[in-house]
């Protein structure tokens, strides 16, 4: 357990900002000292860590001054559970919070040392894999910005997802191994160890008052050990910390093995339980394979709520001061199984009474759902939970039994009503169901926009909506400006700054202020001219990662985000066909050069997403290399979509992709990122499109397709796509050139499957629906583009208007509606 210090002998004043001298003093020891090496000969490589222990001892010292006035103010704590974090690199983010970017440049400059140099020696946490895990890096460095008290809880994976490389226009996965190098930010916690028990037996005995009491035996136990990664507020001031746990074994090796020569199985159980955190997202497509990924969200929530339940009994003795002390926040279905353990833990170890543990259960936990997908809301089999976590399925069971006796006895003789509100699905095989799970155990739960909030009251959730009357609410995701604006696009923040100050780092509505150069030629010229020194610094990282070569003059159309479906890249590049062809056939006058970038990764195992990719690959390939186009289309894969790539490419967009099909996408954030950056949107109605074009103004966004009404309609009528195929010979074209080998000449067929999940697997997805919608859009986009002051002029607008989508909006209404906490002053 980690103390909290109230006292200390030491001061732990801030220090002073350095001067040149100083720094070049500490670099220097900081080389001899910590890592053994000649100043004289030191590497770029060494001088990244040189730099890097120079700033993480600055912001120790103010995250003991955090933890101290949290303590001091007997802050209610907010934890943060998710299975994935994406903070980034923090190299830059210590540089800018600190206030010491410069002059560490200059110091560094009079050891021959060029600071840009450095950037790329810091591997970026492979700790997620999208929207979520940066959803919770953004929150938790809020929280940190804003004041309030928060720890976020991870798993410290050996390995990211995978680093994706394109060979022969495939995705080829290869391990992503960040803690290759040592971590210069992270801190080990090796006296902070819980015990993770599976699989076992459980026995009920009867005390001698009666009280039935439950023991989980003879189990398989794992060790799960600490290590804290900062999280950084805007001034460097408040630091707090996401802490990652990574499994052990609870022995190193058998010795008695190892002795009589038996080496492998020496350490056979030592192998076995670190994989529970070697890998993010193991596949799912073998038993093995899920039952590991349920052994991972068990290893998170068990570590995770003993350490708040020993943090807790630090400070206070009576456990009914828990909703009042803490608030713990799941993100996404994931993390659910703490709401059984914890209530594991107050009845079968603190020895509660089932009803007040319930109770301290439920106002404690609030959860975030963010998806509408039937295949991403997770159910566990039944048998695979009863062999891994015996006591928690029995808990599972009267949670769901106690939940049905109440709905019976408001709707009687409503038998439907009870098979779709029971956690457990019973056809074809027993299935816990972990987001209706989060629902029944937690007093607030939050859809991510409007309008996927609205669809989970109106359809998966609207039992639960009518039986917990304001449980389910409405938070928009949002963004933060200090990471998507002021780190990733300096050029464009400098010149907000000249105009309007630098306040809307803390209050992102002071953009609006930037309304009133909207139409001042000056300032358009200006942010066009930085819009193009973006452009060309992208231009240069696209030929040195995949070799080519793009003209920065040509419209940036941007479709980047994680290969799936329903986001439907497909679409995208099914207009792209289209475009090529027209290019080759009519050469018109009013298509504006373009160049088409993707980026995003496929899961291992979704083998239709990963085709679409070789086909985008497959696609670029003869458009890029046929003479015809003349300039006019160019379509590149940009290769191992991280956080750090996406800092590359947002703020060089003119034109952002968020076109998933209406009533999919939960909200996107992308799309937010992308207009505070100042490129234009192409959008459906799905997620938080609808809410940005309130924002920015329906003139300043292009817009199309069908609502969720609407295509829930079209399905209900019978939708049918070879209809539309028939019917529109652009798109009959399309797919006819695609289907028939004109982009795989050596092998016709390779993309026969794509072409026949549209045509004869009912295009679930309703691309074809929409795709003369698009197209016409797509014709708008050309239309303004044309005139780029115009352009120009709406994509201030979108910049200015897009300060409702801060991250620290989303903080405070979490603050006010879920977690009933309170910033902690600077001063207390």
């Amino acid at each position: 357990m980690e103390r909290i210090l109230t006292d200390h002998p030491f001061g732990l004043d801030f220090p002073a900002p350095p001067i040149r001298a100083e720094i070049k003093h500490e670099l220097i020891r900081n080389l001899i000292e910590q890592m053994g090496r000649d100043p004289g000969t030191a590497s770029p490589q060494d001088w990244f860590y040189a730099l890097a222990y120079f700033l993480r001892g600055r912001f120790s010292s103010a995250r003991i001054r955090t933890w101290r006035r949290n303590s001091q103010y007997g802050a209610k704590w907010v934890y943060y559970l998710s299975l994935e974090f994406l903070p980034g690199r923090l190299l830059k983010t210590c540089l800018m919070s600190q206030g010491v970017y410069e002059v560490c440049r200059q110091a560094l400059a009079d050891l021959n040392v060029d600071l840009e140099t450095l950037w790329d020696f810091e591997i970026e946490p492979a700790l997620g894999n999208g929207g979520l895990g940066r959803l919770g890096a953004c929150l938790l460095e809020s929280m940190a910005t804003l004041g309030y008290a928060g720890l976020g809880y991870g798993i410290r994976y050996e390995y990211g997802m995978f680093r994706q490389k394109i060979e022969r226009g495939e995705q080829i996965e290869h391990p992503e191994n960040w803690l290759r190098s040592v971590n210069p930010w992270e801190y080990a916690r090796p006296n902070i160890v819980y015990p993770i028990q599976f699989n076992g037996r459980v026995t009920q005995v009867n005390n001698w008052r009666g009280e039935l009491l439950c023991h989980w035996s003879e189990t398989d136990d794992v060790m799960a050990r600490a290590y804290d990664f900062p999280v950084i507020g805007l001034d460097g001031e408040t630091v707090t910390s996401i802490r990652l746990w990574s499994a052990t074994a609870s022995s190193d090796f058998n010795l008695a093995y190892f002795n009589s020569g038996n080496y492998i199985d020496a350490v056979k159980e030592k192998s076995e339980t670190e994989t529970i955190s070697k890998v993010l997202y193991p596949s799912d497509t073998t038993m093995m394979g899920r039952e590991l990924r349920l052994k991972q969200e068990y290893f998170l929530v068990s570590a995770s709520i003993q350490d708040i339940l020993a943090r807790f009994e630090s400070n206070y003795e009576n456990l009914d001061l828990l909703p009042e002390k803490i608030a713990i926040q799941l993100n996404d279905t994931h993390p659910v199984l703490a709401i059984p353990e914890m209530m594991r833990l107050l009845v079968d170890v603190y020895r509660l009474d089932w009803d007040r543990a319930w109770n301290i259960t439920v106002r404690v936990f609030s959860f975030t759902n963010h998806t509408l997908l039937s295949e991403a809301l997770e159910c566990w089999p039944v048998s695979v939970i009863e062999n891994l976590l015996p006591r928690h399925m029995q808990i599972i069971y009267e949670i769901n039994h106690r939940m049905l006796r109440d709905v019976i006895h408001r709707y009687p003789g409503d038998i439907d009503r009870l098979r779709r509100m029971s956690l457990i699905e019973e056809a074809p095989t027993k299935r816990l169901r972990m987001a209706q799970l989060a629902i029944a155990g937690s007093h607030k739960v939050n859809g991510v926009s409007k309008s996927h909030t609205e669809i989970m009251r109106k359809t998966l959730f609207a039992d639960f909506d009518k039986f917990f009357p304001d449980r389910i609410i409405s938070l928009t995701n949002g963004i933060t400006q200090r990471k998507w604006l002021n780190e990733s696009n300096t050029w464009l923040a400098q010149l907000i700054n000249s105009r309007i100050s630098s306040k809307w780092l803390r209050d992102l509505e002071r953009m609006q202020e930037l309304l009133a150069f909207a139409n001042d030629d000056e300032f358009l010229t200006e942010f066009a001219a930085v819009k193009r020194i973006n452009k060309e610094h992208l231009t240069q990282k696209i030929k040195d990662s995949t070799g080519h070569s793009i003209d920065p003059t040509s419209i940036f159309d941007l479709h980047i985000k994680r290969i799936h479906e329903y986001k439907r890249q497909l679409l995208n590049l099914l207009q792209l066909v289209v475009r090529y062809n027209r290019i080759r056939q009519e050469k018109p006058a009013n298509i504006q050069p373009r160049t088409a970038i993707f980026a995003g990764k496929a899961a291992p195992g979704y083998a239709m997403a990963k085709r679409i990719i070789q086909l985008i690959n497959y696609v670029a390939d003869i458009v890029n290399n046929d003479p015809a186009v003349e300039g006019l289309l160019k379509i590149v894969f940009v290769p191992n979509y991280d956080v750090q790539t996406a800092e590359d490419l947002i703020p060089a967009g003119d034109l952002s992709e968020q076109i998933s099909t209406a009533g999919t996408e939960a909200s996107g954030t992308g799309n937010m990122k992308f207009a505070l950056n100042g490129a234009l949107t192409i959008a459906t109605h799905d997620g938080a499109n609808d809410e940005i074009a309130d924002a920015v103004g329906h003139d300043n966004i292009f817009m199309f397709g069908h609502t969720y009404e609407q295509l829930t309609m079209l399905r209900a009528e019978g939708y049918d796509s070879r209809k539309i195929y028939r019917s529109n010979d652009a798109l009959r074209q399309a797919l006819d050139m695609i289907r028939g080998g004109y982009f795989s000449p050596q092998n016709p067929d390779l993309f026969a499957p794509i072409i026949d999940s549209l045509l004869k697997g009912g295009d679930h997805y309703m691309l074809l629906a929409d795709f003369d919608s698009y197209i016409k859009c797509q014709e708008q986009v050309d239309a303004v583009y044309r005139d780029l002051k115009e352009w120009n002029r709406k994509a201030v607008l979108n910049v200015a208007n897009i300060g409702g989508f801060s991250i620290d909006r989303l903080t405070d209404q979490y603050a006010v509606e879920m977690w009933s906490s309170k910033p902690v002053p600077r001063t207390v």
